[in-house]
């Protein structure tokens, strides 16, 4: 059953969902108020992203003194850390899948690897940053460790955030 309801010039849909009994309300855009506001979110995200790449892209090359990135990046390292990254992606797919199929055991085997995955790339840049502070490159070296720091210590936080919602999703499904 669902009513439409005007409120101002808005128009909003209010149905019950069948599998949960709760009521799900969707905007005029046709999209349910969380998805809109995932959107909005990822949107947010990609603007802070983009911005905060674009400065380290502009300013990596342009330090004066200390190390340069030639002098401090590990690229099989990092392709190895990229690598667990991109398959926690996989792994979130793959839970989202089963969560829409209603398998709990999978949904939380994939959220869990999700989240080991992440903390796995955590780890990896934890030791990543300390080898480049023994090598010199702090957050107020240069300008090339000011960019990075700044972009690589706001992934940190994101990634961190999302191990913990993933937590936070897993610990009460147990």
């Amino acid at each position: 059953m669902s009513e439409t309801i005007d409120h101002e010039g808005a128009t909003e849909t209010v149905s019950v969902d069948p599998t949960t009994g709760h009521e799900t309300f969707s905007t005029s855009t046709g999209l349910s108020n969380e998805k809109l506001g995932m959107w909005v979110f990822l949107s947010s995200e990609c603007l802070l992203f983009g911005g905060l790449i674009s400065t380290y892209l502009l300013l990596h090359d342009r330090s004066v003194t200390g190390p340069t990135p030639e002098d401090v990046f590990d690229i099989p390292f990092t392709s190895v850390s990229s690598f667990v990254l991109l398959m926690s992606s996989l792994t979130m797919v793959l839970a989202v899948s089963a969560i829409t199929r209603g398998d709990q055991s999978r949904s939380r085997l994939w959220l869990t690897t999700t989240g080991l995955l992440g903390a796995i790339f955590i780890g990896g840049q934890v030791y990543e940053f300390t080898s480049f502070y023994r090598e010199g490159l702090g957050f107020t070296t240069n300008i090339f460790g000011s960019a990075f720091y700044t972009l690589t210590g706001f992934h940190w936080v994101h990634v961190t955030v999302g191990i913990l919602m993933l937590l936070s999703r897993v610990g009460p499904s147990l």
